[in-house]
């Protein structure tokens, strides 16, 4: 069924909404990572954004700001904005379920997962931006594009195993994640391509519903 006029405005303008609020609390949440105690800590910043829930909200929010941009500009979301708002929708899906999987495995409580800027980077934005993408965005999707939510992914694992197992002492990362616990990072890395796997294909499913 073809969308009337009224309804296609209808979509652009909540779309509009949703993303908006994406990048605005994203860019507050941003600016607070590089600052502490009243002043400019670069190096607090770049520690935070070693995390893949950092960097996929970044991208995330990215995405969204260019979302607003081309629905003022045009009135419509180019293909190619589409696709990196898809890249973007995995990539915070995939950290919003991951931080929920390893809070149940290791006994976390959900009132310290989502205390002060988490509940806005594992739950809030993910659930936006799952609810523009398939809502108002919902616009149809190959399996090939649909294969491509699984590149950041393993671009972060890579910098992410490499950083943890192959970098200088003193420059190496804090294994925070434990994907490298008793040396079985080749398991965990598996499973979380896996995991991305399933988060694509079920958005694939939803997006030709």
């Amino acid at each position: 069924m073809n969308n009337t006029p009224e309804q296609l405005q209808a979509s652009g303008i909540l779309s509009g909404v949703i993303n908006a609020i994406i990048f605005l609390v994203t860019l507050a949440l941003v600016i607070s990572f590089f600052r502490k105690d009243g002043q400019w800590n670069a190096a607090r910043g770049r520690r935070i954004f070693r995390n893949f829930t950092s960097q996929s909200n970044a991208l995330c929010a990215v995405a969204s700001l260019l979302v607003c941009i081309s629905l003022v500009a045009t009135g419509d979301i180019p293909q190619w904005v589409w696709i990196l708002k898809y890249l973007g929708t995995v990539t915070v899906t995939v950290t919003m379920i991951t931080v929920f999987l390893l809070a149940a495995l290791r006994g976390d409580s959900l009132k310290q997962l989502l205390k002060e800027a988490d509940y806005f980077m594992h739950l809030f934005t993910p659930v936006l931006a799952l609810a523009s993408f398939c809502g108002p965005e919902r616009r149809g999707m190959t399996f090939g594009v649909a294969m491509l939510g699984l590149i950041p992914v393993i671009l972060y694992g890579t910098l992410y195993m490499s950083m943890i197992l192959f970098a200088p002492e003193g420059k190496k990362w804090e294994d925070r994640y434990g994907l490298n616990v008793h040396w079985k990072w080749p398991v965990s890395c598996s499973v979380m391509v896996a995991g991305t796997f399933v988060v694509c294909v079920g958005l694939w499913l939803i997006q030709n519903a």
